[in-house]
């Protein structure tokens, strides 16, 4: 990708960081697709930049379960099952009943806060744009719209490590999903777009609209996966 590493000021670390985030656009773009196979050497290549930061950049998209490692032949993009997703689906809920419990507990968001009250509305616009993607079937501006909205989202909720954890397992989601959807022609329909109706449930301090939501959300996207996963 253009422009990766061309500024003397780049430290080893933002190059690192930098290929990280590219190659992982392009396993989500379907444009370094499941099963497929490249050596450092390749990799360095194509972006113009030295093995070291490509291959600490590698090692990290395979701790995230986004590659698989072969000591001999280098990394490949790692494939993913409807037995995958499922699993996927299980810890992504794990953290999302956490936050109605949050939610809850708290009261979260105060009607009296301001900065509360504007960061989620800045959600609900994420939100809207994310909804517009679903509704056309343009599953590349859904993945980015999505991925941002989910993860301001759960900052909202003032846990850095559950933010963290809940953003890695939607970039897995979307990995998988990509490797099953990419078979589908028209996807008008087929993605879920309740991302609005999510924010208004937490405005109204409804954690049980909310969990119903996601949970017709995730129910919604296993049957689809796996039907797509089946033989």
């Amino acid at each position: 990708m253009a422009g990766i590493g061309g500024s003397g000021a780049v430290t080893r670390s933002t190059l690192r960081q930098q290929i990280a985030d590219a190659l992982r656009d392009e396993v989500l773009g379907g444009r370094l697709r499941p099963g497929q196979e490249f050596t450092v050497k390749e990799i360095a290549e194509q972006y113009g930049v030295s093995a070291t930061p490509v291959r600490e950049a590698l090692v990290d998209l395979s701790a995230q379960g986004l590659l698989d490692a072969d000591q001999h032949r280098g990394f490949r993009v790692h494939e993913y099952s409807g037995a995958d997703y499922r699993g996927m689906i299980e810890a992504r809920s794990l953290i999302t009943e956490g936050m109605f419990q949050h939610l809850v507990a708290t009261g979260m968001p105060q009607a009296d806060d301001p900065r509360a009250l504007a960061a989620l509305a800045a959600v609900r616009r994420r939100g809207e744009e994310a909804q517009r993607a679903a509704t056309a079937g343009d599953l590349n501006i859904l993945i980015g719209y999505d991925l941002r909205y989910w993860r301001e989202l759960s900052n909202l909720f003032g846990n850095t490590y559950l933010a963290d954890f809940l953003h890695r397992m939607r970039v897995q989601s979307w990995v998988c999903t990509v490797q099953h959807l990419r078979h589908v022609s028209d996807l008008r329909g087929h993605l879920w777009s309740g991302h609005t109706a999510l924010v208004d449930a937490l405005a109204r301090r409804d954690a049980d609209g909310a969990r119903a939501i996601v949970t017709a959300y995730n129910e919604h996207a296993l049957t689809l996966i796996e039907r797509l996963d089946a033989p």
